[in-house]
């Protein structure tokens, strides 16, 4: 068997999912808000107890459930609390209605070490990766545990056709490296990278370099080439393509580039939402220069690809392939500075502006973004209002009110107290038949598993 059918023969998981989406077509996909004819949809919402505590911690429109799991310090099967700081996450992989999910947390050195975890990447940074179970067939959580131990702000990242979710850290420490409140750091590694994390057993932390050594947020793979897109969340901002040398195996190495829109528009203020902009990509020569020379900017890898042409975004977070093409997030883009969903076709190397923010009352700061196998796009807000909502725009156009955070505790709960409803959403996936939609609030840090009649709202 060559490489190329041992390809195809691994990807299953995502092409099952990708065929449940409609008969309209990429190019039609979005083109209501392409075209500035879009509108809004607010559905009468109602706060929602959830089936696990009882607490009205959502709402939701009419008709829909959900129940949570994994809140921040329950305990794991492997004895372990739940680590805080819950952030990105996707469904990876399925197996006679059970589903697998891992789960971003985004902690930095919150612990000294940690706690003797033999195959931590880092023993000094508490960032990592947990694994959670769950019986769609029974709408029941069932098990969780520690996929990945010992890295450093896993924000984001993806999953990927192999089964696996790769987990994105989101800063360029290392030892003696000062946070922003200006502690020194004390780390045993360097960190700003990508790790691979399987859906069973734990991760072997190996760091792949050749993704780039930068402050990364998501990735998105394209099942067809094994091309793995990566966005970074800071401003000026790169979005990248790592060309791996045999797809589905990124420890072997490839090139990394940076995305170039022909004619250097100003993509961050003044996009054009009817344009289709060609573009290419620049190579990145090193991607492991983690700051420009002379400086601690974090900017070493989009520097590179600047002076080569490059082009800037503004703080780039979520980033999902679904529909045939790479969405992806500016979470402080546009004219608004409110936020910009891109949609990039690798087949016909165009770029296009699928939405912007006209101000926080419409959408506040989108983040993560998923695909609903019915094509439309879900997205999380990580902005300065309460409550924080969960948006849907649909491929005909209309932008709606999803799920709105109403989580009022009162130490309910692992002791939490306080109004989390300013709290930021994270980690969006749906389950591969479409019933079920995973999310997560960041604080305290809990997931739920929300079940509805999606296709009344037109997502």
């Amino acid at each position: 068997m060559n490489r190329e059918q041992d390809w195809l023969g691994r990807r299953p998981f995502l092409a099952g999912a990708a065929a449940v989406l409609g008969s309209w077509s990429v190019s039609d996909a979005f083109t209501n808000f392409a075209s500035g004819k879009n509108f809004s949809n607010v559905p009468s919402m109602r706060p929602v107890k959830d089936e696990l505590t009882g607490l009205e911690l959502l709402q939701l429109p009419e008709g829909f459930r959900y129940v949570s799991f994994g809140w921040t310090q329950d305990p794991l099967s492997d004895g372990r609390p739940t680590p805080g700081a819950h952030d990105g996450m996707a469904v990876i992989d399925e197996n006679d209605g059970i589903l697998t999910l891992c789960r971003n947390h985004e902690l930095s050195t919150a612990r000294s070490t940690q706690d003797g975890f033999a195959s931590a990447y880092d023993p000094y940074a508490a960032g990592g990766c947990t694994n959670l179970l769950f019986d769609a067939k029974n709408g029941k959580w069932v098990d969780a545990w520690t996929s990945l131990a010992g890295t450093f702000k896993n924000c984001a990242g993806g999953p990927t056709p192999w089964k696996t979710w790769l987990s994105c850290e989101e800063s360029v420490a290392e030892n003696g490296s000062k946070e922003e409140d200006g502690k020194v750091l004390e780390l045993a590694q360097k960190h700003g990278y990508i790790f691979d994390v399987p859906a069973q057993g734990i991760a072997k932390p190996v760091p792949l370099k050749a993704m780039g050594r930068f402050v990364h947020e998501a990735v998105a793979v394209n099942p067809e080439t094994g091309i793995v897109y990566e966005t970074e969340d800071r401003t000026p901002a790169g979005f990248y393509r790592f060309v791996p040398n045999t797809p589905g195996k990124l420890v072997e190495g490839g090139k990394l580039e940076m995305l170039l829109v022909r004619g250097g528009p100003d993509l961050i203020g003044h996009a054009d939402p009817s344009a289709s902009y060609q573009v290419e990509w620049v190579l990145i020569d090193d991607p492991e220069m983690a700051h420009s020379p002379g400086t601690q900017d974090g900017g070493g890898v989009y520097e590179q690809g600047r002076k080569k042409g490059g082009s800037p975004f503004a703080r780039l977070e979520g980033c999902w392939w679904g529909n045939g093409v790479c969405y992806f997030v500016s979470t402080s883009g546009g004219r608004s500075k409110a936020g910009q969903i891109w949609q990039y076709d690798p087949k016909r190397e165009i770029l296009k502006l699928v939405f912007e923010s006209t101000g926080p009352d419409q959408m506040d700061s989108p983040d993560n973004v998923t695909v609903s196998p019915r094509g439309g796009l879900v997205l999380c807000e990580d902005g300065g209002r309460s409550p924080q909502k969960l948006h849907a725009l649909s491929p005909s156009g209309v932008r709606l009110d999803l799920a709105w955070n109403n989580m009022q505790l009162r130490g309910e709960r692992n002791g939490f107290s306080g109004d989390f409803r300013g709290s930021e959403w994270g980690g969006a996936s749906f389950s591969p038949d479409g019933k079920w939609l995973f999310v997560n609030i960041q604080k305290p840090g809990i997931t739920f598993a929300i079940q509805g009649p999606w296709e009344s709202l037109g997502l």
